[in-house]
C-alpha cells in the first residue's frame, strides 16, 4: 500500500521557515518525478516546485529563492524548506508521487 504523508506545517510568523516532510512508504521516491503543491481556499492546487528524478528542480516564480526542494532517498522523504515566509504563502501543502497523494499540511503565517 503506497502511502504519502505530510508534516511540518503550522503556524509561523512572517519572515520566518518552516520544514515540510513528505513520507513515502510503498513506493521509492527515487524513481520518479516528485511535487510539492500548494492549495488556498476555494482555489486550485497550484505547483510550488519540482525534484526531478535525474536531480534537477524548478520552482513556480512566487517562491523562487526563498524554497528549496530536497530528496533524502535514503529516507525515503522528499523536503520543502521554506525561508522568508509571507502571509499570501498561507495554504495547504501536499506533496505528489503521481499518482499517489497526500493529504496535506497547513501552512499559516502571521502578519
Amino acid at each position: 500500500q503506497v502511502q504519502l504523508v505530510e508534516s511540518g506545517g503550522g503556524l509561523v510568523q512572517a519572515g520566518g521557515s518552516l520544514r515540510l516532510s513528505c513520507a513515502a512508504s510503498g513506493i521509492a521516491v527515487s524513481i520518479r518525478d516528485m511535487r510539492w503543491y500548494r492549495q488556498f481556499p476555494g482555489k486550485q492546487r497550484e505547483l510550488v516546485a519540482v525534484s526531478s528524478s535525474g536531480g534537477s528542480t524548478t520552482y513556480a516564480d512566487s517562491v523562487k529563492g526563498r524554497f528549496t526542494i530536497s530528496r533524502d532517498n535514503a529516507k525515503n522523504t522528499m523536503y520543502l524548506q521554506m525561508n522568508s515566509l509571507k502571509p499570501e504563502d498561507t495554504a495547504v501543502y501536499y506533496c505528489d508521487h503521481p499518482p499517489y497523494w497526500g493529504h496535506g499540511t497547513q501552512v499559516t503565517v502571521s502578519s
